[in-house]
């Protein structure tokens, strides 16, 4: 199983990073998560425009996982401008088409956060995803446990569908 997890977030050090991360270490085996790196190498969205080789790696990864895994900050009550830009260079070529995605933010309180995930949650909807978790992680006493639940939740809702699919 492949599970594609992307940071909402360019900064280096990031807590969306951390959580990616750490959603990675407790991955079981079997269950390969590679951090999707790429994001801000991607052009400003135009329809008119021939895909980059940046976009071509984009649509790839995203079309050899079986799962999604997206953490994000706020911005603005809103999700960040680079992941939606990401998400607007899928929406008509498909490969985020239907996929199952976990939604979380790394958050320093539990009222932090929840717009931004309204917006991803709401940007998913034109493709047709199908959300799991959605709710924000407070970093601090229990948040790899917090980290490893939506894990596995991920993992059992791709699991579902790769028993009754089959494989991509």
């Amino acid at each position: 199983m492949r599970i594609l997890a992307i940071c909402g977030s360019l900064q280096a050090r990031s807590a969306n990073l951390t959580l990616l991360q750490d959603a990675a270490a407790s991955a079981p085996e079997g269950v390969e998560v590679p951090i999707f790196d790429g994001l801000g190498d991607l052009p400003h969205f135009n329809p008119d425009l021939d895909p980059t080789p940046a976009v071509h790696r984009w649509r790839r990864a995203l079309a050899e996982s079986d799962g999604v895994l997206v953490a994000s900050p706020e911005y603005g009550h809103s999700l960040p401008g680079v992941l939606k830009n990401g998400i607007d260079w899928v929406i008509g070529s498909g490969e985020l088409e239907g996929k199952i995605v976990a939604i979380t933010a790394a958050v320093g309180s539990s009222d932090r956060g929840l717009r931004g995930l309204k917006a991803l949650r709401d940007t998913l909807g034109a493709v047709s995803a199908t959300i799991v978790g959605g709710e924000p992680i407070v970093r601090g006493a229990g948040f790899e446990q917090d980290v490893a639940s939506l894990m596995r939740a991920l993992i059992r809702e791709i699991a579902s569908r790769l028993r009754v699919a089959g494989p991509h």
